[in-house]
């Protein structure tokens, strides 16, 4: 396939502004891709109950509880000029302490965010696989073939995300593969189909960076200052990320390096260096060699 047969690449954008946390996307993750039922993690400190991304967790809904006001969370993106707002899903409203005291119930926020593999443009765990298991497709995404996987582990330290994991029962790596069967034949990924508000959007990169400056624009003339785009920036770390989120907050709230750096990338200048040390040290035996010899 030549360059200009490649299809455009395909990710994903999460607006966690309009995400409700009902984790629709993590079932649907794991139905689809036949991924093993790993149990409930109850935290003692929210009420996410999966935890972190794992190689049984493709897709992970954060729940982050905060005091601060919950702001204006009507996404409008991609909703067709005349057709119906939004709708009262009927999430549960309760009173928190302090609410009758002048606290409110506006003062109280989940910031909710389903995080997954980034399918960076500059993947290191692609650069460490020693089997090719880990492979680019035409999509421009980042896939574990986990019949070569031989379960060496050297792509987990490599992802600045910590996100690709081995799987206890058997050594292999594994993470999302955004759906590769699915997007192969025309189909939405699993999680973004199941999504009932959107939060989790599918296509093609740059029409979804596009749209997600856009919303990040509505949002600021709403009043809430405080979104921004994390990974949408091919300038970044990592060349910029296939999977990019739209945030209410630091990167570290949710979980996420506000800098990150394929971890590759000192690579070729470490093994230059490495060669030219190697070459002294050489040389260095052979002169000593010599002198002994004389």
């Amino acid at each position: 396939m030549t360059t200009d047969e490649r299809p455009p690449r395909k990710g994903f954008f999460t607006d966690t502004s309009v995400c409700i946390g009902c984790k629709a996307c993590e079932v649907a993750c794991k139905e689809w891709n036949s991924v093993p039922e790993d149990g409930l993690d109850f935290l003692a400190s929210s009420f996410d109950n999966s935890g972190r991304l794992s190689a049984d967790t493709w897709r992970h809904v954060a729940f982050i509880e905060q005091r601060a006001p919950l702001g204006h969370q009507d996404s409008g993106v991609g909703r067709p000029e005349g057709t119906a707002g939004p709708v009262d899903l009927g999430m549960p409203a309760f009173e928190p302490p302090g609410a009758g005291e002048g606290g409110g119930q506006g003062d109280f926020r989940w910031l909710m965010s389903s995080d997954v593999c980034k399918h960076c443009t500059h993947a290191a765990c692609l650069d460490v696989c020693p089997t090719g298991a880990l492979f680019r497709t035409e999509f421009d995404t980042v896939v574990v073939q986990d019949d070569i996987c031989n379960g060496c582990g050297y792509c987990v330290p490599a992802c600045p995300y910590g996100v690709i994991d081995r799987r206890e029962v058997d050594g292999r790596a594994w993470k999302c593969t955004l759906c590769y069967d699915r997007i192969g034949d025309g189909l939405e990924p699993a999680c973004a189909k199941a999504c009932p508000t959107d939060s989790i959007q599918f296509g093609d990169v740059d029409e979804l960076r596009e749209r997600a400056k856009r919303r990040v624009e509505d949002l600021h003339e709403a009043g809430v200052s405080s979104a921004r785009l994390y990974g949408e920036d091919p300038d970044d770390g990592v060349g910029g990320a296939g999977a990019f989120f739209l945030l209410l907050d630091e990167p570290e709230v949710y979980g996420l390096p506000p800098d990150p750096v394929v971890t590759t990338r000192d690579l070729p200048s470490m093994w230059r260096h490495a060669g030219a040390a190697a070459a002294a040290l050489l040389a260095g035996a052979a002169v000593a060699f010599a002198g002994r010899r004389s």
